[in-house]
């Protein structure tokens, strides 16, 4: 599991500390192995939409650890690290540390619970993994009372009990036998041939919500009989029945404890949250009064925009009728709520000629679009509910088109310095060497030249880490692109993260492009560019990305390695108007000279937060290192739902099962997609009730 650096660093505290619980009652808990289940075996449940729940058990010989996440209702996601506590990668690879094995998980829910009918799932285990522990399952659950049932039928892990032969053979003779995995040969394929073939087995139980609220029992039938384990590594079962409890400490934390194939103790414990309801009551300054006293000048206007409705002003212009203001969101989220709090200051300012205002919004020199409100409209609505709805649907919005024109009140100076600090962690979790972590300081900062050019730069200094036990012992014919990452974090106690300069420019009403060059990552410098083809408010966009890098040195300074290489992507974007969720293909070349594609699937909550999983493939087939193909989950959170003031702002964790030199991309500073995002309307009417806030 690799972490990507945190600007806050302190995201999983925050994520506990500014969370709401999930729900962690009857049908709700998180089995061994991960996702909602019993204690082996899975459940039909799914839990709320947005839940995130890190999960660790103890069943001897096995230690599992995983992450879940339910991205929607009817869908569930998410990997787990098994490690056999009696067993070793080796002495040539690890020493004496335990064998771990990653898996990826998915379940989808084919029908909701109703009065008469139960709710119906069908799951893979261990899908694209060794597939050690390599299952598929279909299962139905029914509540009554204080009473949840759970009955399925299960194949591979779960089925080798061996009730029964596969259903499915009876459509095919495919399914009669089940293939061999290939293990660690191939660690990482995708094992199609295994799927729903071979013996099957049946599983179920029942969990009983007790009258005290924070216990759950639970008695569990198996279909596995342990006598196939993965390595050889078979364990006596005195019962297919298993018993368990579920102990709910806090909100958000949950103890589990069982006597499980009625000899073994298991224990465990889950933190979970939901990420759709994280949440922060604002205390942002108050909107200014509709009638306050007017300000002093047009630069003194200005200002007030910044502070109070989050807008960095560029310029502002009168033209007859119209007020214009130029300039880029720099606090609020939602654009209506920027728009609402601007019409008062305008109008406490402009002259009585003036009718509409308008709102020119761009980023990093961009023009993304324009917004206009009708002026009486907006002064009306700021006392009268019954005239919301009359200023809603006066405001209209467009691409931007032209330059402004008319009389120049006000121009900023585009050459402004920032710069920030805070700590940030790295992890790498899943290889041989165990759980990798370097803590550190970071300082950024940036200058901007004019509103399309920037010099932006960082420096990472480590406070604690034990990169010393990092060992990379594989074998792969692809150049080592990314798995000289430990002597990256190892060598330099104080480096240069990233230094480069970047400019934007438009070429059309739709077109954007995008160069940059210096130190653009830890591993690499170099230069690039970037074109977009994103059409206002459409949900289509098209990107390409072309980049001649070269390795740096360990020592993160400025001195350079001999390996150097051209990599880019074409990639298409895709808000699919389903769950709202955004898919993006990208095809081409990646930093090792192997072609493929990565397909990125995402989806936003009503709060901003983005939880998504990406998977790569590429044509290095047996070069590609452990597996064949690379995947990860992460979270995109917005900052503001941590702290009483609104930002724009956001922190991502990512988790990534191993680092693989196949398949890896430049980490790029910036890209034109998250730029121009405002270029969208997104959920700006929905949110139109905001612009009062």
């Amino acid at each position: 599991m690799k972490g990507r650096t945190l600007p806050w660093g302190m995201a999983p505290m925050l994520l506990w500390m500014a969370s709401p619980a999930s729900a962690n009652n009857l049908g709700s808990g998180q089995s061994d192995f991960g996702g909602i289940g019993l204690m082996q075996t899975p459940t039909a449940r799914m839990a709320p939409a947005g839940d995130f729940a890190i999960n660790a058990s103890r069943t001897s010989p096995y230690r599992r650890y995983s992450i879940f996440m339910q991205p929607t209702e009817w869908l569930e996601g998410g990997f787990r690290y098994t490690s056999i506590e009696n067993r070793l990668y080796g002495p040539s690879i690890a020493g004496d540390r335990d064998y771990l094995d990653k898996s990826i998980d998915a379940k989808i829910r084919l029908h909701k619970e109703s009065r008469y009918l139960p709710e119906l799932a069908l799951g893979v285990r261990d899908l694209g993994g060794t597939t050690f522990f390599g299952s598929e399952f279909i299962v139905a659950s029914k509540r009554w009372h204080s009473l949840d049932f759970s009955l399925g039928l299960g194949w591979g892990y779960l089925g080798n009990r061996g009730d029964m032969d596969s259903p499915l053979s009876l459509v095919s003779n495919r399914f009669r036998n089940r293939p061999e995995g290939e293990g660690g040969d191939q660690a990482g394929d995708f094992q199609i041939d295994q799927l729903f073939s071979g013996n099957t087995a049946f599983f179920g139980g029942i969990e009983y919500q007790t009258p005290w609220d924070p216990l759950v029992l639970q008695l569990e039938y198996e279909g596995n009989d342990y006598a196939n384990e993965p390595l050889d590594n078979d364990q006596p079962q005195d019962s297919r029945f298993n018993l368990g409890a579920r102990y709910r400490l806090t909100d958000n934390f949950e103890l589990h404890a069982g006597w499980q194939r009625g000899n073994t103790a298991m224990a465990g414990i889950t933190f979970s949250t939901n990420l759709a309801g994280l949440s922060q009551v604002k205390r942002d300054p108050p909107p200014a009064p509709i009638n306050a006293p007017p300000e002093k000048d047009w630069p003194a206007v200005a200002a007030k925009l910044q502070d109070n409705a989050g807008i960095r002003v560029d310029e502002i212009r009168q033209d007859g009728e119209d007020l214009i203001v130029s300039g880029e969101p720099v606090t609020f989220r939602n654009l209506a709520k920027s728009q609402g709090r601007a019409g008062r200051i305008l109008h406490a300012n402009a002259d009585e000629a003036v009718e509409t205002f308008h709102y020119r919004w761009q980023n990093r020199g961009l023009g993304l679009r324009e917004d206009v409100h009708d002026r009486s409209a907006l002064v009306a609505a700021t006392s009268s509910q019954e005239a919301e709805t009359a200023h809603r649907y006066g405001i209209y919005s467009r691409a931007l088109l032209n330059e402004p024109t008319g009389e120049t009140l006000y121009q900023d100076d585009p050459q402004r310095f920032s710069w920030s600090t805070g700590p940030a962690i790295e992890q790498n979790f899943g290889g041989p060497d165990g759980y990798l972590y370097r803590l550190s300081a970071f300082a950024s900062a940036e200058y901007t030249t004019d509103p399309n050019g920037w010099f932006s730069g960082s420096l990472t200094a480590t406070l604690a880490d034990n990169l010393d036990e990092y060992e990379y012992i594989a074998e792969s014919d692809l150049p080592r692109v990314r798995t000289h990452i430990g002597d990256y974090l190892a060598e330099a106690d104080v480096g240069i993260s990233n230094l480069q300069y970047t400019r934007t420019a438009q070429l059309g009403d739709d077109l954007y492009a995008m160069g940059y060059g210096g130190l653009l990552e830890t591993m690499y410098a170099g230069a690039g560019g970037e074109l977009l083809y994103r059409p206002f408010n459409s949900d289509l966009a098209l990107g390409l990305d072309m980049n001649w890098v070269q390795q740096r040195e360990f020592d993160q300074q400025f001195g350079l390695r001999d390996y150097e290489t051209w990599t880019g992507h074409a990639t298409a974007y895709w808000e699919t108007g389903f769950e709202d969720m955004l898919a993006q293909l990208s095809v081409g070349r990646y930093l090792a000279g192997d072609y493929g594609a990565t397909l990125d699937v995402s989806r936003e909550f009503d709060n901003g937060v983005r939880v998504g999983a990406w998977t790569t493939f590429t044509d290095a087939g047996d070069a590609y290192g452990e597996g064949s193909f690379d995947k990860a989950f992460y979270v995109s959170i917005p900052l503001d739902a941590f702290f009483v003031r609104s930002s724009r702002g956001r922190s991502t964790i990512a988790w990534q099962p191993l680092t693989r030199d196949g398949g890896a991309r430049l980490s790029r500073q910036y890209q034109l997609y998250g730029i121009t995002n405002d270029r969208d309307m997104g959920r700006y009417w929905e949110n139109y009730q905001d612009s009062w806030d």
